[in-house]
């Protein structure tokens, strides 16, 4: 791993707020992270399959406007908007259930930031019950993979055997999910409960 863990965690800046689409009043969590790479390498990394392979999983389809996706063993949908290098949106169909997701890039004195929305219908039980750590610790794993990936381009995907223990780093944030999530509002004992069960979910050991 190129970078701690503590640094990714402290690398990540997290809110959650409300937005309307189709008159359907959806759940918005919003993840962004500044990278050292500018704006053209950084939207050849998230666009380009052999390179999405290196950093999240394989995925097929056609990755240009109007075209389908499919990551393997994950979600599918369409590609909304294409516009390089500042702007890709997505459906994001996984379960059955559609949700959108829209990455913008912006560049900085420091490289470029990742702006990184994912909007949804979540069903109130489902939030009660895992919070929005859910979606979000997903999200932030994916962008610790781009982030190790725009750090040594030309490195292949690590086999799974040899990838670290990141049990801290995701009951860390969980934790940060919380405080995101009393921020947006949230009852704090509802929250906190809501993340651990959140982090047992995600660092449980599978059953053989």
């Amino acid at each position: 791993m190129t970078f701690s863990p503590a640094d990714h965690l402290g690398a990540v800046e997290r809110r959650l707020s409300t937005v309307t689409r189709d008159g359907e009043e959806l759940r918005l969590l919003t993840v962004t992270r500044t990278y050292a790479a500018a704006p053209d390498e950084v939207w050849h990394a998230l666009t380009t399959a052999e390179r999405i392979e290196r950093w999240m999983m394989p995925v097929s389809g056609d990755l240009e406007l109007g075209g389908r996706y499919q990551l393997e063993g994950n979600a599918g949908g369409e590609v909304l908007a294409c516009e390089p290098p500042e702007r890709l949106a997505l459906t994001w169909e996984h379960g059955g259930q559609v949700s959108w997701v829209d990455v913008s890039l912006r560049p900085t004195s420091e490289g470029t930031l990742l702006q990184l929305d994912h909007s949804a219908a979540v069903p109130p039980g489902m939030w009660e019950e895992f919070g929005p750590g859910a979606v979000g610790i997903g999200w932030e794993l994916a962008i610790m993979g781009l982030a190790e990936h725009l750090a040594a381009p030309d490195a292949e995907r690590p086999p799974r055997e040899t990838v670290p223990d990141l049990t801290d780093y995701m009951v860390a944030a969980s934790d940060e999910w919380a405080a995101a999530s009393i921020a947006d509002g949230t009852d704090p004992e509802a929250a906190r409960a809501a993340a651990a069960r959140c982090t047992t979910a995600y660092t449980a050991t599978p059953e053989a």
